[in-house]
């Protein structure tokens, strides 16, 4: 890998020494070789996970520069909106998959084609390297959905069948769990689905003291402020339960399936309140309250059995935890359910509709999005792919196979135009619920209409 980084940098020497835009070739030409800079603003990932890809880019295109930033995840937001509105954003930026259609008249869709000059080496006897203009077609709407993984397509192509955004991974909603407290409680693997037996084993690692309640927790689950990820555990046990969350712009996890199914069950209803049970004291299964720690800062310590994460999670607990004997299983399913269900979470890589760039910039962001790049990138990163073709070999990951495991059946779904609000009002519809248990359908139509103010 260093020789070849060496070959490439010595062949972008080489270019830039041989005369690339030069002013022997046509007007045109010329002005596509002009040195230009793109700015890249993303969160989470250092400068050091993209600048093989960027060092790439650069043999193919010398006259291009792109200046990476990274952005806390605390000020990315609020920073980002700031500088989109007074005109100094960023030119490529990562948007969470939630939030595309909150942004998307502030983005540009990728465009059908670009144009871009390219070196080409002329000349039989006296070899020349001169710029040429290339017009190649851009990923199709056929490409996305046979490149990437299905929940890709569903979520980056908007209303006008234009692609807005392309990821670099999709991550997956897993079971953490420690592999010590199952053992005591004589537990042999991590449940495979939310049955009886699943209820039956967190019962048997909760622990409870008359004085300081909850010691011991089977599972984080039945909560909302201090259980991460909350809203993607509920929408999950939703989807898997049979709940449409929305339907076009209509928020439907509240309603009964249409004519045809049971006219009387309402899958979005049972999943709130399977889900709220784990915090009601008056059932089997109670194991959570409010006045526990976050279920990351519980697990960490040891006093958690089982908790649902992502793949970033996994540095947290190794750095906080380093002796924990944890592993991680896949998301829990409906027995005897003929379809698995799964949660995707990831962020896709956009063009601002104010840059002056915007073809070179979607012509990086492809770039960056193909198998090549993309193995550079995850390697690094050590993320789960968005790509189907490097799906398999993922699976043989000692970290990663779960995750990837899961990304053919992962799905996520539009929460409106604020995602935070969305989550909030997630967040109230269970805490309303586990108050009152009687009025739990009051409860989830109040939260599906506060989801609905955030989509109109």
């Amino acid at each position: 890998m260093f020789k070849k980084i060496i070959s490439l940098s010595l062949l972008a020497i080489f270019i830039l020494g041989s005369g690339f835009g030069c002013k022997t070739v046509d007007k045109k030409t010329q002005e596509a070789m002009q040195p230009i800079t793109l700015t890249y603003w993303r969160v989470f990932d250092d400068s050091d996970a993209f600048q093989e890809i960027i060092d790439k880019y650069k043999v193919i295109h010398p006259n291009i520069t792109i200046n990476y930033r990274k952005l806390r995840y605390e000020e990315y937001e609020s920073e980002l909106l700031n500088a989109l509105a007074e005109d100094r954003g960023p030119d490529m930026l990562s948007i969470h998959n939630t939030w595309l259609r909150k942004y998307q008249n502030k983005l540009a869709p990728m465009p059908a084609s670009i144009t871009m000059a390219y070196p080409i080496e002329q000349g039989s006897i006296k070899k020349e390297v001169v710029p040429v203009l290339k017009t190649a077609k851009s990923l199709s709407l056929s490409d996305l959905k046979n490149l990437f993984i299905d929940t890709v397509y569903n979520d980056v192509v908007l209303d006008d069948n234009q692609i807005y955004g392309l990821p670099l991974s999709v991550d997956t909603l897993v079971l953490y769990y420690n592999r010590d407290l199952l053992n005591n409680a004589g537990i042999t693997q991590a449940p495979q689905y939310w049955n009886k037996e699943f209820q039956q084993n967190v019962k048997k690692m909760t622990k409870q003291d008359p004085v300081q309640g909850i010691i011991q927790s089977g599972i984080a689950l039945g909560g909302s402020n201090n259980i991460n990820r909350f809203s993607d555990v509920l929408s999950v046990l939703m989807m898997q339960n049979g709940a449409t969350m929305m339907d076009g712009k209509q928020v439907m996890f509240n309603a009964i399936p249409p004519a045809g199914q049971d006219k009387k069950y309402n899958p979005g209803l049972e999943a709130l309140r399977f889900y709220i049970d784990f915090s009601n004291p008056g059932k089997e299964v109670y194991s959570w309250n409010e006045s526990l720690p976050n279920s990351l800062e519980m697990f960490t310590s040891g006093k958690l059995a089982m908790m649902f994460g992502y793949s970033y999670d996994l540095a947290t607990i190794k750095a906080q935890a380093p002796k924990l004997n944890f592993s991680i299983s896949k998301l829990p399913q409906i027995e005897g359910s003929p379809v698995e269900v799964n949660f995707a979470n990831y962020w896709v890589e956009s063009v601002s509709k104010k840059s002056k760039y915007q073809n070179e910039s979607w012509d990086f962001i492809q770039f960056a999005a193909k198998e090549e790049q993309a193995k550079t990138y995850l390697a690094k990163t050590k993320k789960p792919t968005a790509l189907r073709s490097l799906v398999n070999a993922q699976k043989e990951d000692d970290e990663l196979g779960v995750f990837a495991s899961q990304l053919l059946t992962a799905k996520s779904w539009y929460r409106g135009k604020d995602a935070v609000a969305a989550e909030a009002a997630l967040g109230e519809m269970i805490n309303s619920a586990r108050q009152n248990t009687e009025k739990i359908l009051d409860a989830i139509n109040t939260g599906a209409a506060k989801v609905q103010q955030t989509v109109n």
